[in-house]
């Protein structure tokens, strides 16, 4: 593997995207058109290198805003059991149809054309134990990856990770209600995985305890385990994650345009919204 060109101990797989020399994390500079070497990120514009930007994760801190705003508007503050609040978490939870046995109400799921349902049900929770977690691992990973992707390749990416978990919780339960941000925030851990690796890091390296990929299988194991929690959610998340923000790397490396990324996350996020409607009127498998 090279090493860095200005820290020869260091292996690393990522190279600048203008003169093709080997770059380590410490050197790499983020730029509209992919990574750059200190030298080639000296421009007129005002440039942040990874290190500057980690104070400065605007998209992540608006996403937490936004989901804290949505739990306090439901009302639903219980500890576990998700009892109580508004009528809000179900006008907005995500809900492919009703099957008769939740409830006779006509027009009501994305089956019936209520397609914000795959939006908005990822920003509200079931209750405080729900959204703590959930705002916990999104502060954790967030910054992280805002300031390797930049404040709107990250919000794509969140996004397109948000619509992939909503498909993933359609496709095995299309007939119950579902709110949570897991399904993005288990994007963003199969991001961080495709973001260490064309770093030439080991997602394992720390141990299961210690590292991404010990907190994607612990999580997993959560989701199989643990009644109440959306399988299909988390697993179509993490998948729509990964292949997002494994595009978008592939767009950086090939040196293809400035918008490929976004366009990458734009193809994931319309794959999933039609998945999800198609599922959304099914018997689901779960």
């Amino acid at each position: 593997m090279a090493t860095c060109y200005r820290h020869p101990n260091r292996e690393t797989g990522v190279s600048c995207s203008n003169c093709g020399r080997p770059i380590c994390p410490d050197c790499m500079t983020p730029t509209s058109v992919g990574m750059r070497c200190p030298e080639c990120s000296k421009q007129k514009t005002k440039v942040h290198t990874i290190r500057s930007m980690a104070t400065e994760p605007r998209v992540t801190y608006a996403l937490i805003a936004i989901n804290v705003v949505m739990f306090l508007a439901t009302g639903s503050f219980s500890v576990g059991d998700g009892q109580g609040g508004t009528s809000l978490s179900f006008d907005l939870a995500l809900l492919g149809h009703v099957d008769g046995t939740f409830g006779s109400v006509p027009g009501v799921g994305v089956a019936e054309g209520e397609y914000w349902r795959l939006v908005t049900g990822g920003f509200l929770h079931a209750n405080l134990l729900h959204i703590f977690f959930n705002m916990y691992l999104l502060y954790m990973l967030g910054p992280q990856l805002e300031a390797a992707l930049g404040n709107v390749r990250f919000a794509a990416l969140y996004i397109a990770a948000l619509l992939a978990g909503s498909a993933g919780a359609l496709i095995v339960t299309p007939d119950i209600p579902t709110v949570g941000a897991s399904g993005a925030v288990f994007g963003l851990m199969g991001a961080m995985v495709i973001e260490q690796r064309a770093r030439g890091m080991d997602p394992f390296e720390g141990g299961i305890f210690g590292s991404i990929g010990g907190l994607i299988v612990i999580n997993l194991i959560f989701s199989f385990f643990v009644s109440g929690i959306s399988i299909g959610g988390h697993i179509g998340g993490l998948v729509g994650g990964t292949i997002a923000a494994w595009l978008m790397s592939e767009a950086v490396r090939r040196r293809m345009p400035s918008y490929a990324p976004l366009l990458a996350c734009g193809l994931v996020s319309v794959v999933s919204i039609g998945i999800a409607i198609a599922a959304a009127g099914g018997s689901g498998i779960g």
